[in-house]
């Protein structure tokens, strides 16, 4: 009954949900065409100026970048959509036969709505699947200005900590916890901001009271004295979890491995409020699919003979684009601590899912 209820006519749900999904996927296919073209015409030079570099290299390029457009433009091509789907059924008439049948706007908005919920859900799926590594292989690949990637490190990564005054370096770290490996470990033993003596170590493991350096070689900066020993029991306030919580980018990570690493990094003590922002994103931010059909409904209604069709539309259009703009914002002003990351990631949501709502019941209900 409920259902009967939100979709009184199960044609007309079908005719309407499958113009908007197929409007939005044409859409979609040719925005990402079109800015691919753009992005590699402007990247090939300097993917091509690398030595070795050649065709396949172009399409690795297009095979990373890809799902980042996709990503990106996703919600734009779902707002088009809306647009030109309503601006369509206004003028042929058919709003006013939908009206004159007893159908309400929020019964008229419900299939695509639904539509823009099917939407979020792969647009999520695709995002924890593919959008993930293609973050992470593009910054490497670019960082590395777009030459071969050497074997990624087994060992860990390089990390560097700071511990009361002192400075450690590490190149890679194994395990975690009291089963933390550090290896090629440099100590810059610092005391009042002064270089006390520098110890290196092949590697390092955590100690009754600190840390226990193997194959150590002891400089001191004083005396000029340089020792050898093979095991080094060195006291310091570096505890494992400072080596093992280094540089999480939830860009790169899946919600799975996200979660787990939010939760290390504040057990260290370390603070997590941007990635705890960005991890309520990556649900928030797919469900602006579901908020398109509102924002854009003002398109739907009114008389197209009127004239304001087009006006209507660009009010659409313009509800739509300051939603991208408060959401961009608001996670702006999360990565700078000033607002907390449940508002940033949702705040912008609820917001115009309000204003959506406010314009259609003073208009149309």
């Amino acid at each position: 009954m409920m259902l009967r209820q939100v979709f009184p006519s199960r044609t007309l749900a079908f005719y309407t949900a499958k113009m908007f999904l197929v409007r939005t996927f044409a859409f979609l296919a040719g925005l990402a065409l079109i800015l691919m073209t753009l992005d590699l015409l402007g990247e090939s030079g300097r993917i091509l100026a690398v030595p070795g570099n050649g065709e396949a290299e172009l399409w690795k390029y297009v095979s990373i970048r890809m799902p980042q457009i996709i990503s990106l433009f996703l919600p734009f091509s779902v707002l088009l959509a809306t647009l030109l789907t309503f601006m369509t059924l206004n003028q042929n008439s058919e709003i006013t036969i939908f009206k004159a049948a007893g159908i309400s706007a929020h019964q008229i908005l419900a299939p695509l709505m639904l539509s823009g919920l099917l939407i979020a859900v792969l647009n999520f799926a695709f995002n924890e699947r593919f959008l993930t590594r293609a973050n992470a292989e593009y910054d490497r690949w670019k960082a590395a200005e777009y030459r071969p990637l050497p074997p990624e490190n087994k060992t860990g990564r390089e990390v560097w900590v700071r511990a009361g005054d002192d400075l450690w370096h590490a190149s890679g770290v194994e395990g975690e916890g009291a089963h933390t490996l550090l290896r090629d470990v440099t100590v810059y033993n610092r005391e009042s901001d002064r270089l006390v003596e520098i110890i290196r170590a092949a590697e390092a493991s955590p100690g009754d009271r600190g840390w226990n350096l193997s194959m150590a070689r002891r400089f001191h900066v004083a005396s000029g004295r340089l020792e050898t020993v093979p095991m080094l029991p060195l006291m310091s306030s570096a505890h494992p979890q400072q080596f093992t919580t280094q540089s999480v980018n939830a860009d790169h990570l899946p919600i799975g491995e996200l979660v787990p690493a939010i939760r290390a990094l504040q057990a260290a003590g370390k603070p997590t409020d941007q990635l705890v922002a960005k991890l309520n994103h990556k649900v928030s931010g797919p469900l602006s699919s579901v908020l398109m059909p509102l924002l854009g409904a003002v398109a739907a209604f009114g008389l197209a003979r009127s004239g304001g069709l087009f006006l209507r539309a660009v009010t659409g259009l313009a509800l739509g684009f300051a939603f991208f703009v408060a959401d961009n914002f608001a996670m702006a002003m999360a990565d700078f601590g000033t607002y907390p990351p449940w508002a940033a990631a949702w705040a912008p949501f609820l917001l115009f899912l309000l204003v959506g709502e406010s314009v259609l019941f003073r208009t149309e209900e």
